[in-house]
């Protein structure tokens, strides 16, 4: 027979977010190469269950090329020789996978090019209280053959597609909980 065990084990807990620490990179959120003129920025606020904006998340994205491949580019993670520091990206490749934190206000943004192949980017979302990181789609139009955009209600549907804005700008909030709550995915 066992001893009793002192103490009863405590249940899974958060630790940190310590995503400004590590994880984010110089010019992680600068996908398009510098200067091309098809550039656009997507960006938006994380908002809790309360509608209170998350100032410390860490937004991933995810896209094919403008010509529709997924091979992508090296350069987002660059070091420098000498030193070992990462530099962050080149500047001239585009690599389809961008990082970025949000600032205090909760904002993120990241400057890409339109995906080629499928009207969505894919997103996912680290934050503090959450175990696992959450997976979405932003879509820069309301592409009416879509599976996924097909299966919603359009209330829930709206959360997907992101509002265009002036200068080739596109707006999308991501909201973890309660009303307007952004449609997550979930993978096997």
């Amino acid at each position: 027979m066992a001893p009793a065990m002192p103490y009863a084990p405590t249940p899974s807990q958060t630790v940190g977010p310590f995503y400004g620490y590590a994880l984010p990179f110089p010019r992680g959120g600068e996908v398009a190469p510098a200067g091309h003129p098809d550039t656009i920025t997507l960006h938006g606020y994380v908002y809790d269950g309360a509608g209170t904006p998350v100032p410390d998340a860490l937004i991933e994205t995810w896209q094919p090329g403008p010509d529709g491949s997924r091979a992508g580019a090296p350069g987002s993670l660059r070091h420098d020789p000498v030193t070992g520091r990462v530099v962050g990206r080149d500047g001239v490749a585009f690599t389809g996978f961008g990082r970025v934190p949000t600032d205090a206000d909760g904002h993120w943004a990241v400057r890409t090019l339109p995906p080629g192949g499928c009207s969505y980017i894919a997103v996912a979302v680290f934050a503090r209280g959450l175990l696992h990181h959450l997976y979405t789609r932003t879509y820069l139009v309301d592409e009416p053959g879509d599976a996924l955009l097909a299966s919603l209600a359009p209330e829930r549907r709206a959360t997907l597609v992101a509002r265009p804005e002036p200068l080739r700008s596109y707006r999308f909030d991501i909201r973890l909980q309660g009303a307007g709550e952004t449609v997550f995915l979930e993978f096997p």
